[in-house]
């Protein structure tokens, strides 16, 4: 039986990674963030003191850092991370890293090779649309500005971040623009991708939509 792929895509707070986190636990598949991968090398790029905007600096720690998942999840240079990856500071800066064009090339790569071995589930921007455009099943959850900057701020403020509701919505109205209109792979839906809005919806009513179109 051939490996299973399955996309999920949408933009910065819909809440893919939650619903494939979740997905993959009940199909018992592997899951890959793909966001996380982008983040670890923004972390790395944040600690190093690269600055940002020199692409040739970003693409020298890209081509450097290790990048593995094990148990769903991420480890770089054999540290595990986790919420380090998820600080503001990180995701006011990813989406300038992500939409480097030899950064994605690096990302893909080690994105395929692990599709090819294992049966997986990927969230992320283009991975129905580009990474794998034959995937067996390709979803794209989509929501409002106004509900994704909610969740962002309610999953900040219960770790104790001091945040502000209407910077973090205008951030993730900023990180579309970025991520939609980049040269290489922007956010977009694949023509074959099926769209649910998540809007006002609990996880759980994702996750069944979700596996409602699943058939195995």
């Amino acid at each position: 039986m051939k490996n299973l792929v399955i996309a999920v895509d949408g933009p910065a707070g819909a809440g893919k990674s939650t619903i494939a986190k979740i997905i993959a636990e009940k199909l018992n598949i592997n899951y890959i963030d793909t966001g996380a991968m982008y983040r670890a090398v923004t972390y790395k790029c944040l600690q190093n003191k690269i600055d940002i905007n020199n692409e040739n600096e970003v693409i020298k720690i890209a081509k450097d850092i290790q990048i593995e998942f094990k148990d769903n999840n991420i480890y770089i240079d054999g540290n595990l991370l986790q919420e380090e990856i998820r600080t503001m500071k990180v995701s006011n800066n990813v989406s300038n890293v992500a939409k480097i064009k030899d950064v994605r090339y690096l990302m893909v790569d080690v994105q395929r090779e692990i599709g090819e071995k294992n049966s997986v589930i990927l969230d992320g921007r283009d991975i129905g649309s580009y990474v794998f455009p034959k995937a067996d099943y390709k979803f794209f959850l989509v929501a409002t500005p106004e509900e994704r900057g909610n969740r962002r701020y309610k999953e900040l403020v219960n770790k104790g971040y001091e945040v502000k509701l209407d910077e973090i919505i205008n951030d993730i109205i900023k990180r579309d623009e970025i991520d939609s209109n980049r040269e290489f792979a922007p956010l977009v839906k694949a023509e074959d991708a099926i769209e649910i809005d998540t809007t006002g919806k609990d996880i759980n009513e994702v996750v069944e939509s979700v596996l409602s179109k699943i058939n195995l």
